[in-house]
């Protein structure tokens, strides 16, 4: 991810802060607003320009400014960014839109690192009918998001509502039909289990985005995610829902119809889902504002539920959707600009649906783990099939990061036994995108993430401690050894910089004490203050040097002290005087300890 474009300023107002994402097909900033007075965040996307001909940049042009167009009016549902502006400057082509303050709805999801808390059905219905009354206004102007996932879900943190957003997912703009299927290769890791099969043969429907929804439901429900997930070998349907699934049979035969691998069985668009939530309530006559009592899990009740549920679908009077179907856009035009909200288009040609629908089950074995079950299914693809060299690519790349993969999990386990727990997060962030080999990274991660802030603990305590004791040194060596992946980073530079300070105002102290000694011909006591200069201090140089002296200069006394008690004479007036001055210095009457070290209470 490259960094030269932060700090630079667009159009004269857009100052790149913070790099968001890149890709192939672009990248994406948080900028700020330099003219407006309060400087508000916004988020810049350039896109790239693969070729610099005039007649291919004003083609791209056109496209530019009319299909940006949608994007402003998709922007007028409140909870969907704004498009603030749209611009071209020195031939790259740039979108300005609304930055959301919140955070992603992976923070609520369960996941294996937080499986402690499952979506109640209440809570799931709720997040159903807030998300596909934003849906349905993006069909309504018809668009297809195409990558519904909780990472394009931000719980916005002013009012708490979900926001439709897609940071990432940046496509070019072509003006002519490309015959080619989804290629796996530009699809994050994060959007794969969420993206229905037709998709990936180019005949991506408005009800592609219900099955996406529908795959973040049984999530919330399951704490699984969709790679997860078991499939029917026979039907091909995702088995998700389990003894202990805490949901009515009638909602599991909605979220059922939802995910349906055939998109002509599924939901043919958003007001038959909401149709039938609606229904739900009829037929149990209570709201769902609260957990509802479920009744015990049964295969035979959720099909008499679901058998229900398809009479109300086929009864009920045509639907809204039929003119939505007939009218939708599924892309401004074939292979379109993806600006905002993932892929707009549809491609033509496709190959047949087993060969794809045997890639995308090679990619979901190769992320559950099975390396040499998913480089057989994609051996399978017949070398006349369109999507061949992407099977053949994908084989290549797996066995590569495979390998990668086991290496860096290697490391960091040997890491782990020998109890570096800082190699180990060092590793742990080297390993690729694989979901197998990330889940078995994470749990040594997590560990050695709690070792790190055990031992920062006691690190910290020792550090304090010596620091009340006035030993700085020994205090700034224990900070020195808490790693720097620590949560307490801030506090650790913090006191560094503190007992740096302190332990040069000490240094100066105790060589002024030595000062004060040595006027007095305490010469044995001055040594002992001397010694006590810390190294690496700007007065340990000159305490080295006094400590010459004054070592030196405590033998003569002695000397002289023997001499005297053997004559019993008594020492010279002069004698005195010149010790005086030759060993301390001429403005100590002026020299107040007080007023040079001021000792602060380590807490």
């Amino acid at each position: 991810m490259t960094n030269y474009m932060i700090g630079k300023v667009l159009q004269g107002r857009y100052q790149v802060v913070q790099t968001l994402a890149a890709g192939v097909f672009g990248e994406t900033y948080v900028a700020v607003d330099i003219e407006n007075p309060e400087n508000p965040k916004c988020v810049v996307k350039q896109l790239k320009v693969i070729n610099s001909q005039p007649s291919y940049l004003q083609t791209l042009r056109l496209r530019f400014l009319t299909e940006t167009e949608t994007l402003k009016q998709l922007g007028h549902h409140k909870q969907i960014p704004q498009l603030i502006s749209c611009f071209e400057e020195h031939e790259r082509f740039y979108l300005v839109q609304e930055f959301i303050e919140g955070h992603p709805l992976t923070a609520e999801l369960p996941t294996h690192l937080n499986s402690g808390y499952r979506w109640s059905e209440s809570e799931v219905i709720n997040f159903l009918q807030d998300v596909l009354s934003i849906l349905d206004f993006v069909h309504s102007q018809g668009v297809i998001h195409c990558d519904i996932k909780p990472e394009n879900l931000i719980r916005r943190a002013c009012d708490g509502k979900l926001v439709l957003i897609d940071f990432g997912s940046i496509q070019p703009i072509g003006f002519e039909i490309v015959d080619e299927v989804l290629s796996l290769d530009r699809i994050p890791v994060t959007s794969l289990g969420y993206i229905p099969p037709e998709q990936f043969v180019g005949q991506t429907q408005p009800n592609s985005d219900i099955y996406a929804l529908g795959m973040i439901v049984i999530q919330a429900f399951t704490g699984l995610t969709p790679l997860q997930l078991k499939v029917d070998p026979q039907t091909h349907e995702i088995l998700w829902r389990f003894q202990n699934t805490p949901v009515s049979d009638y909602l599991a035969a909605i979220i059922s119809h939802m995910i349906r691998y055939n998109y002509e069985e599924r939901f043919q668009s958003v007001g038959e889902v909401l149709q039938a939530l609606e229904q739900m309530f009829l037929e149990t006559k209570q709201p769902y504002t609260t957990n509802a009592n479920h009744t015990p899990f049964s295969e035979e009740s959720e099909k008499n539920q679901e058998n229900k549920l398809n009479t109300h679908l086929t009864n009920r009077i045509s639907l809204n959707s039929s003119s939505l179907l007939t009218g939708m856009k599924v892309g401004l035009v074939a292979n379109s600009l993806v600006m905002g909200f993932g892929v707009y288009s549809i491609i033509q040609s496709t190959p047949t649906y087993s060969e794809t629908e045997a890639l995308y089950k090679a990619t979901e074995e190769y992320h559950s783990g099975d390396l040499n079950g998913a480089i057989a299914l994609a051996k399978s693809i017949p070398s006349h099939s369109n999507i061949y060299p992407d099977a053949q690519a994908s084989i290549e790349e797996w066995q590569k990061q495979w390998q990668d993969a086991a290496e860096q999990y290697k490391v960091a386990e040997k890491a782990f036994q020998e109890n570096r727990w800082s190699d180990v997060l060092r590793a742990g962030s080297q390993v690729p995108d694989i979901l197998h080999w990330q889940s078995k990274t994470d749990k040594l991660v997590e560990q050695a993430q709690i070792k790190i802030e055990t031992q920062t603990k006691d690190l910290l305590a020792k550090a304090y401690e010596k620091a009340a004791s006035k030993d700085f040194s020994s205090a700034l060596d224990y900070l020195s050894q808490i790693p720097e992946e620590s949560s307490a980073g801030a506090i650790v530079q913090r006191k560094l910089a503190e007992y740096n300070h302190k332990k040069s105002i000490r240094a100066a102290y105790l060589l002024q004490k030595a000062y004060s000694q040595a006027a007095e011909q305490d010469f044995e006591s001055a040594v002992q203050f001397l010694q006590q200069v810390p190294k690496d201090t700007p007065a340990y140089a000159t305490a080295q040097a006094k400590l010459i002296e004054y070592t030196q200069k405590q033998r003569v006394v002695k000397a002289e002290g023997r001499e005297i008690a053997s004559s019993k004479a008594p020492v010279s007036t002069n004698m005195k005087k010149s010790f005086l001055t030759s060993s301390y210095p001429t403005n100590l009457k002026s020299f107040d300890p007080s007023n040079q070290l001021q000792e602060v209470n380590i807490k």
